[in-house]
């Protein structure tokens, strides 16, 4: 199978979620963020710089599909990253739910960077404990990314935050990564500050020690 036959095969999946959702009203969200850092599974987008975030997601049942921008700087010619997915989310149980959908990873003016993933992941919540697990398959490189998150709310506004992942590659060069955080959720916008690192040997400042802190707020 092409890369070019399972590119248009997955867009094909996220074209049918945004139908799918688009037959009856439903909630249209957006959000923004700002931070000292866009840290992506462990390593700086943005050469340990500032960033400014922005989405819109659209909700119908359990359809969804969205998009989501922010600035990067990888030395080269993409400065923004545009993503676009879709997906479905619903129920198992009372305290278990799934989540399944297709991400598009869209670099304009270095069109080599694009990308796409599936996903499945599975999450369970208990009084005031979140905790999930999500697998990424990037089928045109054969990479495969699986992270572990977990949330304990403190109290309404205050929750901690914790994530482990592990990214595969085909060609190698494997690492692990993980955060440990929290947020505060003001009358205003909410606010991130967040741990992060990786077990990458040698590894440079973009994807060693980081603290990243985010100011946010959903519309």
């Amino acid at each position: 199978m092409t890369k070019n036959f399972k590119r248009a095969s997955l867009l094909a999946i996220a074209l049918a979620s945004a139908a799918g959702a688009a037959s009856a009203q439903g909630d249209l969200s957006a959000n923004i963020a700002a931070t000292n850092d866009y840290v992506w599974r462990g390593i700086s987008q943005t050469d340990n710089g500032f960033a400014v975030q922005g989405g819109l997601d659209y909700t119908n049942g359990g359809f969804y599909v969205g998009t989501w921008a922010s600035n990067v700087d990888f030395g080269s010619d993409a400065d923004i990253e545009v993503d676009l997915y879709g997906g479905y989310r619903g129920a198992i149980t009372e305290s278990l739910s799934f989540d399944v959908g297709v991400i598009g990873y869209v670099y304009p003016g270095e069109d080599d960077l694009n990308f796409l993933e599936v996903k499945a992941g599975l999450g369970y919540t208990v009084d005031a404990l979140s905790a999930g697990v999500t697998a990424y398959y990037d089928p045109d490189n054969e990479n495969t990314y699986v992270e572990g998150t977990g949330t304990y709310a403190f109290t309404e506004k205050f929750k901690g935050l914790a994530s482990v992942g592990n990214y595969s590659f085909d060609a190698g060069g494997d690492y692990t990564n993980w955060s440990l955080g929290a947020t505060y959720s003001f009358d205003l916008f909410d606010l991130t500050g967040k741990y992060t690192d990786t077990d990458i040997d040698g590894a440079t400042d973009i994807a060693d020690e980081n603290f990243v802190v985010m100011i946010s707020k959903v519309f």
